[in-house]
């Protein structure tokens, strides 16, 4: 069984240790204490919690077969006479689109624009952080 200690979770979710603490304590995620001691979350219980918060209604999602949007904020635009590439942090993702100059010009998009980034691709790599980097697992 894969567990996360607060700090852990917060970075999964992006949000600050003490928001996780928050929904630990009201009772919105569950955690127990591990054998030092440490508030733990289950990994299956995380992924689940997760999914709720996913599941907030998106009204665009009704009109189109992609699934993954991921609402953002433009951080940067550099235009040429043809091309443009937008940047946008999605929490703490980092996202590069590039797209015509008419596109961000039609779509108004400026550094601080807010936007939502919608991701339909066949070929998504998935990989496995080394130890250092993902949750303990325990007995």
């Amino acid at each position: 069984m894969t567990v996360f200690r607060i700090g852990e979770a917060a970075e999964l979710l992006g949000v600050s240790p003490d928001t996780v603490r928050r929904w630990v304590d009201t009772g919105r995620l569950a955690a127990v204490r591990d054998e030092h001691g440490h508030r733990v979350i289950d990994g299956v219980e995380l992924a689940g919690f997760v999914r709720t918060l996913a599941a907030e209604p998106d009204e665009r999602a009704d009109f189109s077969s992609a699934r993954n949007r991921l609402r953002g904020i433009v951080t940067a635009v550099v235009k040429d006479t043809v091309m443009a590439q937008v940047d946008i942090q999605a929490g703490p993702f980092r996202l590069v689109s590039l797209m015509s100059r008419e596109a961000v010009e039609d779509l108004d998009l400026q550094v601080g624009s807010v936007v939502v980034a919608v991701v339909k691709s066949t070929a998504v790599v998935v990989e496995r952080p080394t130890a250092a980097h993902r949750g303990r697992t325990g007995s």
